[in-house]
């Protein structure tokens, strides 16, 4: 009888140290330019998101919560707890949206934490090793290239409909629309990791609703009586709720629910809302006045007592949210990691009243080759916001940023001036750092480079549209792009130069026909005509010195060079000579011999 007691005891010891030791999950949902007035928990008289809605109102809000103007600059100080010009993603495109290689980012710390982590739709944080979420802690990753579909890094000819994406760095199809498919697919990930008993952090990140501007028809008959844009825009937030209330649905099905720790929240201010409700606020994607940087977050969590509505109006940012999230699961910071932001965990807590100490912090839009000082900035307070450094409004009386007091507040403008040099001082040094494409990596031979990472001071052309178009200036042109390369290994390098994706099969100076359209407000990229650019030569430019140039044949895809690389830094600009000069190679395929 007595050992009988025993084991009984040791049963349900064992059952209530599992139950109160065992990681919670994560998931979280963020979309793509959708702003804090694109809801209708937030106030939007048109828009119907009804999941969503839901979710609010059984979550913590973070009321003031802040991030980037703009996508991959957010992204990358949501997942590292970094400021963004810290890690090297201060713009979208030109080199600067790959995420330096020494950060580490949530992923990898919920890794190493005995997570199982999943990645699906959008990254936009580096296309190629060591950038890529593969090689960055996820696991399992499932997404498109570059910043949405259709652009210059992803599967050619892709639109929102029955694309091609990255399944683990290789090429799959799939059928339906892009944001059904990233939902579909965490889905799978999340019911495998539940049948295995496996804690796991799903990151959903949509393309959507970010242009051009598609949409399932039925979404789309939701908002007729609004123009095509708003029709469509709208339609994309729609269809997110429904597969945002499906995921909740398979959470609690799967009886994971209650210790889910369940995130929504979006990149930077509506791009296309504004029009209808902006919440009040100035400005909207893009801007440095709150309407460009504020945002919806939501977070839902029963097991951690996080079920009923509670409004956190605390100023809090998205470097906060990697610390917090590890404090939330019991998981260890990385001790060569430092935050810029803090752990808001005691905020959560609705039972807690907590003196929190006021702070500044700082957003911009540095959407330029190389940071500028006060460019597009905004220093925030509880109380104040200081606009490129001269403006000054105070936030609660003045939401909408109306009414400049800066005259009548030198003091305080001095004080957060002063705040900003001294973030800026910090910062500048790094800036110089230039991520570059790693080529020779023994695991990885062979690297496809796009015309979306050229670092130049013109156009990038980042989506298959401008690919199709061909060269954009008029008259005289000179290729003054590059891509910045880090050869890891002295050798020889086979160097492919195209002027349309391998995967195309199409010849360098062959035109193409417009592809099919897709419903919604937009043309799909691949619906332009693809002209011939009637290229003769093509150059290998390596470090500012042309080094050989060959013929280009009639049919011939790829013009091939060999070359000998040092072991260090390269800059690489193979051209075409065209009728009105040098055309950049759109792509490039780099092969360690």
């Amino acid at each position: 009888m007595k050992k009988t007691l025993t084991l009984f005891l040791s049963v349900i010891l064992f059952a209530v140290s599992s139950t109160l030791f065992a990681k919670p999950n994560v998931v979280l949902i963020i979309t793509d330019d959708q702003g804090y007035g694109d809801l209708g928990c937030t106030g939007n008289p048109v828009i119907k998101t009804p999941h969503t809605d839901k979710l609010a109102n059984e979550s913590v809000w973070l009321r003031d919560y802040h991030v980037a103007p703009t996508c991959s600059p957010t992204r990358a100080a949501l997942v590292t707890g970094h400021w963004t010009n810290r890690t090297g993603v201060w713009h979208t495109i030109m080199g600067r949206s790959m995420l330096r290689a020494n950060e580490v980012t949530i992923g990898q710390m919920l890794k190493d934490s005995g997570y199982q982590t999943g990645m699906f739709g959008k990254w936009h944080l580096g296309d190629n090793y060591p950038y890529r979420p593969e090689d960055r802690g996820f696991t399992e990753v499932y997404r498109h290239g570059g910043g949405g579909v259709g652009q210059t890094p992803d599967v050619w000819d892709n639109a929102y409909f029955d694309g091609g994406y990255f399944h683990n760095g290789e090429i799959v199809k799939a059928k339906g629309f892009c944001t059904d498919v990233f939902f579909d697919e965490a889905h799978k990930f999340i019911r495998k990791c539940a049948g295995e008993d496996e804690p796991f952090f799903a990151y959903i990140s949509t393309n959507a609703p970010h242009g051009p501007f598609h949409c399932p028809q039925k979404y789309l008959d939701m908002y007729k009586g609004q123009n095509d844009r708003i029709a469509s825009f709208f339609g994309m937030i729609t269809n997110i709720d429904d597969n945002l209330g499906a995921t909740r649905k398979l959470l609690k099905d799967l009886g994971i629910h209650d210790d889910t720790i369940f995130i929504f929240t979006t990149d930077n201010g509506t791009a296309s809302g504004r029009q209808i409700f902006n919440a009040g606020m100035r400005g909207q994607k893009g801007s440095e006045y709150d309407g460009g940087h504020r945002v919806p977050f939501f977070l839902h969590w029963p097991n951690g007592g996080m079920d009923q509505k509670h409004v956190v109006n605390t100023l809090c940012h998205a470097v906060d949210i990697a610390p917090t999230l590890l404090e939330l699961v019991g998981a260890k910071k990385p001790s060569k990691v430092k935050f810029d932001g803090t752990s808001i965990k005691n905020l959560l807590d609705s039972n807690k009243k907590v003196q929190w100490t006021d702070r500044m912090l700082v957003t911009d839009s540095q959407r330029v080759r190389d940071p500028i000082k006060w460019r597009k900035s905004s220093v925030m307070s509880q109380q104040w916001r200081l606009v490129n450094g001269t403006e000054l409004y105070e936030i609660a009386k003045d939401p909408g940023q109306t009414k400049d007091v800066a005259k009548e507040n030198p003091k305080q403008v001095a004080k957060m001036r002063a705040f900003y040099d001294q973030w800026w001082a910090e910062l500048e040094p790094t800036f110089a750092e230039t991520t570059e494409l790693h080529i020779g990596h023994p695991d990885h031979p062979v690297v496809s480079l796009t015309s979306h990472d050229w670092i130049q001071n013109g156009l990038t052309p980042w989506n298959q549209g401008h690919i199709r178009r061909g060269p954009s200036q008029k008259g005289k042109i000179k290729h003054d792009g590059h891509w910045a390369l880090k050869v890891l290994k002295k050798g020889t390098y086979e160097i492919e130069v195209r002027r349309w994706p391998a995967e195309s099969g199409v010849a360098i100076n062959k035109s193409l026909p417009p592809g099919a359209n897709v419903p919604g407000a937009s043309q799909a990229f691949r619906a332009t005509q693809g002209v011939a650019i009637g290229a003769e030569k093509a150059t290998l430019r390596i470090n500012g010195k042309d080094l050989e140039t060959k013929s280009v044949a009639s049919n011939q895809a790829a013009v091939t060079f060999t070359v000998e690389l040092k072991k260090g830094k390269h800059r690489l600009s193979p051209f075409f000579h065209v009728p009105n000069g040098e055309l950049g190679a759109y792509y490039t395929i780099i092969t360690t011999q």
